[in-house]
């Protein structure tokens, strides 16, 4: 042995134990002034050669790598590093001597063997290169140098010192960053760079590559950091991708040195320097408000997905902006839409089902006319010959012959009403109609087996249709503001800027389907006239084909999102959406991120009931609705 490790204090400042290809030792006058005052931990998950973690000397710190063998050496160094020193007095600066030890598994040996073993070949090894081959081996040639510091014993204690008080960790950087990072962090990132030539790409840290795609995932978790309220550094070579990776934040191009390249004409490079600041929270509070009066006039529905129980917290996460004038994207129902006008705002409402339009041009976009009621009850009586449409086409299915020629007589009358308003107010009637005469409001299934015994079920079509044409006259008021419903897929209206946009698409989930078309066919029917649809005669409902939307899969829902928010990029964007529907929160916040510098999560405990999902004995309906805001 040539030497006996002894415990000693040291007072020199801790520095790198290795050279590190890419270590960031000269880049530090450039990052240090960038690091903020003020922050939680230092967490830096490529940790390699560590120049700005011992630079920091930071009392709370996350270093991990992926590379296991580097990790246990800075694990020991931390917790053994009297016996690392002890292995290091071993070693010899010989060709023999380095093969021998380069020939052995570090796995292999004892934890402290294994990381004075690593000092070793990385002080004695071709321009203390660490490059492993995909079976994990260390494969860098002798160096050859005469006279290397195999062990500073000094250093190692100072290294030491920094190291016990850090959490080290082995892993990959998404888990350890979802691990440990909160807001108010400070996060260093210095990835495997991207490489700028066909000779940079030599850089193996371990045997798993850090490809293209790799960076654009770590691009993803750059944004998630962000929105979380964390404060980013990251490094790269000076490429293009990174460029368009991180456009939206602070890029800074340094002139470096290539200290491992064996060409002295390639060792002049630039790498750049991102720095992330993190987002800045507003923290929008959610305290319901009182509602207008006015609000509780709007005829209650059992339409799939209505937030007629959210719209105190609709309402609550709105009022914080000021804004003038609302788009209701996919009214559905027309709730939102008609609280918002309830609160003075200009509305415009749309929708691709036509029902949702004919109730939103009755009550939203008319401001003053009503149907009286000897008017509605004029359209029950026979006027001339109808085209027997619902009693021939749907015998048997939803309603009793009596009331399905009564429904074809409503239709026949409500077609020649000219006021466009009244017409509009007629057809929701008859469409509410309907839905309130069937079980559970849906045209899924045939018959009367849900029949929950509600009083609606008791009562004739021509009630439902005066009460529905009385509360839908009630409903109806000026609000001084110019409103109008439009009726069209959301993906193509074009409209003037609106200060706010309220999205509530329909929610895209594996486990159930999102089809409205196939729950309110016949009423959607009515609301059309039936008029370009295809019903499907052979099947048992006799509903037609459902509209295309791109919402009915998690690419065709991310993508639309995405070009959604491009479009309306400068309104305020509140969108509702729940939890158990992909894209999943983090996906939705790096969409809207995007195109918004602010976003916030507000979620909402929330129970759909359906049917009679209520008696059920399950919580598979209890879920979190989530208003994704975009300022």
């Amino acid at each position: 042995m040539a030497g006996q490790a002894v415990k000693k204090e040291t007072s020199i400042k801790a520095k790198p134990i290795l050279k590190w290809a890419g270590g960031k030792t000269q880049m530090l006058g450039d990052i240090m002034p960038k690091i903020p005052e003020n922050y939680g931990k230092y967490i830096e998950p490529f940790i390699g050669g560590g120049a700005l973690f011992f630079a920091l000397n930071s009392n709370q710190s996350i270093i991990a790598d992926s590379n296991p063998e580097l990790i246990n050496m800075y694990q020991q160094i931390a917790n053994n590093v009297e016996k690392v020193i002890e292995y290091l007095h071993q070693y010899r600066n010989t060709k023999e001597d380095f093969y021998s030890v380069r020939e052995h598994d570090w796995r292999s040996l004892s934890k402290a063997e294994a990381a004075a073993r690593t000092i070793y070949l990385n002080k004695t090894c071709y321009n203390g290169l660490y490059r492993v081959n995909k079976k994990g081996q260390f494969n860098v040639p002798f160096g050859n140098y005469k006279a290397p510091k195999l062990c500073d014993e000094e250093a190692l204690y100072a290294a030491s010192e920094a190291l016990k008080r850090a959490t080290i960790v082995c892993g990959d950087y998404q888990f350890v960053l979802k691990e440990y990072a909160k807001p108010g962090d400070f996060v260093f990132l210095d990835p495997p760079y991207l490489p700028i030539s066909e000779y940079s790409d030599f850089k193996r840290y371990t045997k798993e590559q850090f490809y293209e795609e790799d960076h654009v995932e770590l691009a993803k978790e750059v944004l998630r950091l962000h929105e979380l309220g964390c404060h980013v550094i990251l490094t790269n070579s000076n490429h293009p991708l990174v460029h368009e990776l991180y456009a939206k934040y602070s890029i800074e191009v340094i002139q470096t040195k290539r200290y491992i390249s064996s060409n002295g004409s390639r060792r002049k490079g630039e790498d750049v320097i991102v720095n992330v600041l993190p987002k800045r929270k507003t923290i929008l509070k959610v305290k319901p408000e009182p509602l207008p009066e006015q609000v509780k006039k709007y005829p209650p529905t059992r339409f799939m997905g209505s937030k007629s129980k959210l719209l105190s917290e609709i309402w609550a996460v709105a009022s914080q902006f000021k804004f003038d004038t609302v788009l209701d994207l996919f009214s559905g129902s027309g709730i939102v839409g008609y609280m918002f006008k309830a609160q003075g705002k200009s509305v415009i409402s749309n929708d691709y089902m036509a029902m949702s339009a004919t109730f939103t041009k009755a009550m939203i976009e008319n401001n003053h006319v009503i149907l009286p009621l000897e008017e509605a009850k004029e359209l029950l009586n026979k006027k001339k010959e109808t085209d027997h449409f619902v009693e021939d086409t749907f015998s048997g299915l939803y309603y009793t012959d009596q009331e399905n020629e009564k429904i074809d007589i409503l239709r026949t009358n409500i077609a020649a009403i000219r006021e466009p308003y009244k017409h509009a107010i007629a057809m929701a009637a008859l469409i509410r109609a309907c839905t309130k005469k069937r079980p559970r409001g849906i045209f899924t299934y045939t018959g009367y087996r849900y029949n929950d015994g509600r009083k609606d079920l008791k009562k004739t079509l021509e009630q439902q249709f005066i009460e529905a044409v009385d509360v839908i006259n009630k409903a109806v008021f000026d609000n001084g503001k110019s409103n109008r419903s439009k009726h069209g897929d959301a993906m193509e209206l074009r409209v003037e800027h609106q200060d706010l946009v309220y999205i509530d698409p329909p929610y895209y989930s594996p486990l159930s389907d999102n089809e409205y078309v196939r729950r309110y066919h016949f009423v959607e029917g009515l609301a059309r006239d039936w008029k370009g649809v295809e019903i499907q005669g052979n099947t048992l409902t006799k509903k037609f084909k459902s509209y295309p939307t791109p919402f009915s899969t998690r690419k065709g829902a991310a993508d639309a999102f995405d070009k959604l928010f491009k479009k309306f990029s400068n309104s305020i964007l509140i969108v509702s959406y729940s939890s158990n529907s992909l894209p999943t929160q983090d996906e939705m916040v790096a969409l809207m991120a995007k195109h918004k510098e602010h976003v916030e999560v507000i979620p909402i405990d929330y129970t759909y009931s359906f049917g009679n999902h209520k008696e059920a004995k399950t919580n598979h309906n209890k879920v979190q609705e989530y208003l994704f805001v975009g300022f």
